[in-house]
């Protein structure tokens, strides 16, 4: 994998935060269409309507007394994840991956007793991890059960792959893989590894850890440089769909691959990061221009997807 400097990056056409958040986010994103995207709920139920798939929910807590109700609900399950409808950056999530006795076992290995569960669903209701401390909805989705090829590459928490999609044209990729660094969770800042995908087939270009560049997994020793990811093109596609159900024209589209269930989405997010081009080893801006300079735009998912593919593949 070569490794490319931010200077020669900027050589390249790297998009900063400054230019990310006036000639894109700004301009490209109606504000009437951030409570969709900064509400995981809302996004469900809207993203299906335009045949979007995400993991199944299994229950909404909106009222402190529908919190009697989890116990029951969750009695015969395995496996479960509690999301804030409105919370970021992961903050709020608890993934529970099995049962032994009474006690549910988090994705850590931790165990927790049902009391623990319903103290975390009065805190997300009373809105300590909502974007701006307001009430929120709890929600509880049937957890996602990794496929294991990617499964292998990421430590103890499921692997996702975001993709940005601009004007409903995906025009960068990368695979997130959680670490003992990032406590699980597939958040670059706290330590995650981003590794590049290159749109045109889904395999893996760079990885980078805290921006640096790696070529092994920390944890599991494994090389990232012969990543290839199933139903690529079905995935880009699910992505570009997005744009129609949101009319959001800069976003980022966190998909997971499920080992039963296939590509689903797990978020959206309208002020996706800039980590996305170390990862990729090139900026994103003469995607973004080759996108705003087409005579004639394509109208629909599959054939913006196909071009995409077609355009921006690594050489």
């Amino acid at each position: 994998m070569e490794w490319i400097s931010p200077r020669r990056l900027k050589r390249l056409g790297m998009l900063n935060m400054n230019r990310r958040n006036v000639d894109y986010i700004a301009r490209y994103n109606e504000r009437s269409s951030y409570p969709l995207v900064d509400n995981k709920l809302k996004t469900k139920l809207v993203v299906a309507e335009y045949g979007v798939k995400t993991p199944r929910l299994l229950q909404i807590v909106r009222e402190q007394h529908e919190i009697s109700h989890f116990r029951e609900m969750a009695e015969d399950l395995k496996g479960f994840a509690i999301k804030p409808a409105k919370g970021s950056g992961g903050k709020g999530i608890t993934v529970i991956t099995g049962r032994d006795g009474d006690e549910y076992i988090k994705a850590s290995g931790a165990r927790v007793d049902a009391p623990y569960l319903e103290r975390h669903l009065t805190n997300i209701l009373a809105g300590l991890y909502s974007l701006a401390g307001t009430p929120d909805v709890a929600i509880v989705e049937n957890l996602v059960q990794s496929d294991p090829d990617l499964a292998r590459y990421s430590h103890q928490g499921v692997p996702d792959i975001r993709i940005v999609v601009f004007q409903g044209y995906p025009v960068m990729a990368m695979l997130r893989l959680a670490t003992t660094a990032s406590d699980g969770k597939a958040n670059l800042h706290q330590g995650a590894v981003g590794v590049g995908l290159d749109i045109g087939t889904g395999r893996s270009l760079n990885a980078v850890q805290f921006n640096r560049p790696i070529t092994l997994h920390p944890d599991t020793g494994l090389a990232l440089e012969n990543i290839e990811i199933a139903a690529w093109d079905e995935m880009l596609e699910m992505a570009s769909r997005c744009y129609e159900a949101t009319g959001l024209g800069y976003m980022g589209v966190d998909l997971v691959v499920d080992a039963n269930e296939g590509p689903l989405l797990l978020e959206l997010n309208a002020r996706p990061g800039l980590a996305i081009q170390m990862a990729n080893g090139c900026g994103l801006l003469p995607r973004l221009r080759a996108i705003e300079n087409l005579k004639r735009p394509h109208f629909s998912p599959g054939e913006r997807a196909q071009f995409a593919m077609e355009t921006f593949a690594s050489r």
